[in-house]
């Protein structure tokens, strides 16, 4: 591999992390030496890119630097476009146009070879009718947990019993058929989940929660002993 190619692959290990990463593990992760990765960072911090950090400690990619890149592999290629497929099934129909939008970037970045690469991608996500719940409620949930905004939910538990609940959403799964939205309820004081298709009404409350997103997710990982994602 040229030397470019190896700076280039260097800056996509340094942003695809959030917290700083030794050079014993770029090296590894790189197939190089920690020399090299310390003369990398070097010329990378002479050609202008935002890098923090120092030996011993870990590398950083300062936070807001875009660099968009050259090539895609095959692999990535088809996880991006089986990820997007997956996206549009889903019943929330701003992310399966966000997810439609996304490609269409992709591919025009892209050289030309990738571009029919995609579009002749032969995985496929098999495609269910969302039911009307999924269509309806998560498009607002998604948008309080980016907006840290409370939700005002009536909601049916399990026994059909119908409670009105303010929470503060600050997670959302997508399993195949089924959507789970984790959040604090201050009726039950605690942290609960919530079945999309067992929200009846929603309306967000334009009023930040009080505790950061971030905390909540924490004790959520603890209490539940969820990895944090790199």
């Amino acid at each position: 591999m040229s030397r470019a190619g190896r700076l280039f692959q260097l800056m996509d290990a340094l942003r695809a992390n959030r917290r700083p990463v030794t050079a014993v593990a770029l090296a590894a992760q790189l197939g190089v030496s920690e020399r090299t990765i310390y003369r990398d960072i070097q010329t990378l911090a002479e050609l202008g890119a935002p890098v923090e950090g120092s030996a011993g400690v870990g590398y950083l990619l300062k936070t807001g630097f875009f660099l968009p890149p050259l090539m895609f592999g095959a692999d990535e290629v088809e996880a991006l476009v089986l990820g997007a497929r997956w996206v549009r099934g889903q019943g929330d129909p701003a992310l399966a146009r966000a997810a439609t939008a996304a490609l269409a970037k992709i591919a025009t970045a892209a050289p030309q070879d990738l571009r029919d690469h995609m579009a002749d991608t032969s995985l496929w996500v098999p495609i269910n009718t969302p039911q009307p719940s999924f269509d309806e409620f998560v498009q607002p949930a998604r948008e309080a947990i980016r907006n840290q905004h409370k939700l005002r939910i009536s909601y049916s538990d399990e026994a059909g019993q119908a409670t009105e609940r303010t929470v503060w959403p600050f997670a959302l799964a997508f399993f195949e058929g089924r959507r789970l939205l984790a959040a604090w309820c201050e009726l039950r004081d605690a942290q609960r989940h919530f079945r999309i298709d067992r929200i009846r009404a929603a309306a967000t409350i334009a009023e930040r929660y009080p505790t950061p997103r971030h905390q909540l997710i924490k004790g959520w990982r603890a209490e539940h002993g969820i990895q944090e994602d790199s």
